[in-house]
């Protein structure tokens, strides 16, 4: 399952690169959400992902919780954070595309059109 995970994070970081370097405001928009996608899995996947099957999601009342068993939330709500952090930020670069497209009249990222 690891090398699905880190075979996943690479093509996401790939294609996020790639779409970067792209002269369109559209793909550069959708390179910098990839590549934000690919460093949250990185960091959910570094801290353990808590994805534990052997133990409960749930501590028995009155009982205690062995340390080793139980996922660290922390990362968990890092990445949560990050997500929101994210869709905002995606939010707001549509907001100024579409707001550069239509002063400008052309999506290129420096404002003019290639000469053809």
């Amino acid at each position: 399952m690891e090398i699905v995970l880190a075979i996943g994070i690479g093509i996401f970081t790939t294609s996020g690169v790639w779409l970067l370097l792209r002269p369109r405001t559209y793909q550069v928009i959708i390179g910098l959400a990839l590549l934000s996608y690919a460093v949250n899995l990185f960091i959910f996947a570094m801290a353990g992902g808590g994805l534990r099957v052997d133990a409960p999601p749930i501590l028995p009342p009155g009982g205690i919780g062995d340390p080793a068993a139980i996922a660290d939330p922390i990362p968990q709500a890092l990445v949560l954070t990050a997500i929101v952090i994210g869709f905002a930020m995606t939010a707001l670069f549509l907001v100024v595309l579409l707001a550069a497209r239509g002063r400008t009249g052309t999506d290129h990222v420096d404002g003019r059109e290639p000469e053809r």
